[in-house]
């Protein structure tokens, strides 16, 4: 392999890498607990306290949002980023009307900081002592692997009972953490504490369990795929991560989708359709639920869902809805 056509490969994983990053509440939850007390039998740190604050105001019009309107009905779709720097601008005006004149918020999950309730499903469906990665991976993939758990701070051999989704979930998020993304800036977290400061209902279209389930469903074979992606990925994640943030909070869903979505359909169909294609179509099926009933309800979720032929909006339409950018 040439290095051109590495560098190709590497770019491509990256940006499947993002792609499920930016599509999964879970990797928010995972960033708030360090990653080496996932693999003992530790109580889980308490859930963070986070008070309602303002965000830079970003140039121009800011982040995509969308609107679904019928008689007595006004549903908002918003794309979220689940960890930035606290520095990122994306602070709207329009999204800040939106949010304020909401009678629920609905997020991917409602409570993605609740380490209680994420630790026990990570020892039952993230943790295999019985089956190790060494006995997974090649020698020079698990010394690869051993290298980027150091960086993330777990002690040598540590990841080793890791499962190969959990060990690539854990290690997507830590290039990130080291740049100075933190989940405490995260769209969710800083609109859940703005909901619970107004006193608004918070819902969640999924649980921490369900997300759990979706990726621990996944084939051994898909899983290792996912996992030998980030091996190829790491260096350029952050720098793939920057441009990301960049044209999600600058609006431009069409650069998003080429950088979050498309490399995901090519490289990685099994990562595509289980964290995007099925989740979409249920969240539409959701919404349209919503839209029987009267008032006005403000739906955050990862911003890869509301991008790319496959979209929440995309499949709305289908079925006759009309989805307006705002």
């Amino acid at each position: 392999m040439t290095v051109t056509r590495t560098l190709q490969t590497a770019g491509a994983a990256g940006r499947t890498l993002l792609g499920a990053a930016l599509g999964f509440g879970l990797a928010a939850a995972v960033a708030f607990q360090p990653a080496q007390a996932f693999a003992q039998a530790v109580e889980a740190a308490p859930a963070p306290v986070v008070a309602a604050r303002a965000v830079p105001q970003a140039e121009g019009a800011g982040p995509a949002l969308w609107v679904i309107r019928d008689a007595d009905s006004t549903l908002y779709l918003f794309g979220t980023v689940h960890v930035l720097r606290p520095t990122t601008a994306w602070g709207s005006p329009r999204v800040d009307a939106a949010f304020d004149s909401a009678d629920q918020i609905w997020f991917e999950i409602s409570n993605p900081d609740d380490q209680a309730a994420l630790m026990p499903l990570i020892q039952q469906h993230g943790i295999s002592p019985a089956r190790p990665l060494s006995s997974l991976l090649t020698a020079e993939e698990m010394t690869a692997l051993n290298a980027l758990a150091a960086s993330a701070g777990m002690p040598a051999g540590q990841i080793d009972v890791f499962r190969p989704w959990f060990a690539g979930l854990v290690l997507s998020v830590a290039p990130s953490l080291r740049a100075g993304y933190d989940p405490l800036s995260g769209v969710e977290t800083v609109l859940k504490a703005r909901a619970e400061a107004a006193g608004k209902p918070i819902q969640g279209l999924e649980t921490i369990d369900k997300q759990v389930g979706i990726l621990a469903g996944m084939s051994e074979a898909d899983q290792l795929s996912f996992l030998r992606s980030l091996l190829e990925a790491w260096e350029d994640a952050t720098v793939e991560l920057d441009r990301m943030v960049g044209a999600w909070a600058t609006g431009d869903v069409a650069l998003l989708e080429e950088i979050a979505v498309d490399e995901m359909q090519s490289e990685a169909p099994f990562l595509y359709e289980a964290l995007l294609v099925r989740r979409n179509t249920d969240w539409a099926n959701q919404i349209q639920t919503m839209l029987e009933g009267s008032g006005t309800i403000f739906i955050a979720v990862g911003a890869a869902h509301l991008a790319g032929d496959d979209s929440v909006q995309e499949i709305l339409e289908d079925r006759g809805l009309t989805v307006t950018r705002e």
